[in-house]
């Protein structure tokens, strides 16, 4: 098969090699930041990609360019047939990584280390059992503490994301911060983003100067290192003096990353997504299953990508409600 040369480098010259797929739409949790309190309506299994297909539109991705892959969901591993797409996965020569909210980490940890998979990453949003509850309304925290403990074992470093909702849980960055003492954790606090039915306002942003000043107030603003960045990191990478782990903010709302990229999403229904911010979507499935050749569409997605934030690249844009709403629920995008 011919290589169409630079298919996945966009008119800013951001070349994609970051691709999240989206296994599925279904949760164990019901998160009030990623998905309405009364749900969404799910896509008929028949519209949703199969192992193989993943497997298939994946290998396409990773022969034009993309290096990493990262698992997501709403909860990759209540797709009952998760071991095959892992499986299948792991033969591509990627970096593969999963985001999970922990409740079934344990059941599936032996084979991601089989497969020497250990690039995984907990969400888990409070430290307090109830307001756990309230923000995932359910009540799996002792699970999920628990899977966190047992990848802690098995891994380096354990990656923890953290949506920070002000009134909600931000009173917890410093507690969250103060696990890095002892544990080689990375505490990734990202911003409250626009979804639709996720009651988003200004009002509850939490930004990256109210952690830093929370933070440098408790463990004193000598202590604070501003660590390197990675080349395309989403976040800003901090530590604490004589500590094990470190912590990371993600602004995409008021300190965006957008210049540096390399991000791609595949929905669970099979549509490419060239922004999370974005409303516009590319339908590849479809198209696949007939087999048209699905380059073209892939390459005009990404040619059209914004510069930044799906085109809402003003602080005055993201604020309108009639701009952001019609995006997906974030439950049905995939993270």
């Amino acid at each position: 098969m011919d290589i169409t040369p630079n298919i996945l480098i966009d008119q800013f010259q951001r070349k994609h090699t970051y691709l999240r797929i989206s296994l599925t739409e279904k949760c164990n949790l019901r998160c009030s930041y990623c998905m309405p309190a009364q749900g969404i309506p799910l896509s008929p299994k028949a519209h949703i990609m199969t192992a193989n297909e993943i497997f298939e539109i994946a290998k396409l991705f990773v022969t034009h360019g993309v290096t990493k892959i990262r698992l997501t969901g709403g909860e990759p591993f209540v797709r009952k047939d998760f071991e095959a797409i892992i499986r299948q996965l792991a033969t591509l020569n990627i970096e593969i990584a999963i985001t999970t909210n922990g409740i079934l980490l344990e059941r599936y940890l032996p084979l991601l280390l089989e497969l020497n998979i250990t690039n995984i990453t907990i969400s888990i949003d409070s430290l307090n059992a109830e307001k756990n509850q309230q923000i995932t309304r359910r009540n799996y925290f002792d699970t999920v503490w628990k899977a966190i403990e047992s990848l802690k074992l098995h891994t380096t470093i354990v990656k923890l994301n953290i949506v920070l909702i002000k009134g909600t849980n931000d009173s917890e960055i410093n507690d969250f911060v103060a696990l890095t003492q002892q544990n080689n954790y990375k505490v990734r606090f990202i911003e409250f983003m626009p979804f639709d039915g996720n009651e988003w306002n200004t009002e509850k942003l939490v930004t990256e100067e109210v952690i830093l000043k929370k933070v440098s107030a408790y463990f004193g603003s000598n202590t604070l290192i501003r660590e390197k960045d990675k080349a395309n990191d989403t976040s800003r990478n901090y530590s604490i003096k004589g500590h094990k782990g470190s912590f990371a903010i993600i602004s995409s709302v008021t300190n965006p990353f957008c210049d540096s990229c390399n991000r791609i999403r595949l929905t669970a229904d099979g549509k490419l997504k060239n922004c999370l911010f974005s409303a516009n979507e590319t339908s590849l499935l479809q198209d696949f299953r007939n087999g048209i050749d699905i380059l073209p569409q892939i390459k005009l997605a990404i040619s059209l990508k914004k510069k930044a934030r799906g085109g809402m690249d003003t602080y005055e844009k993201l604020s309108d409600s009639n701009l952001h709403s019609n995006n997906r629920s974030m439950i049905a995008i995939g993270g």
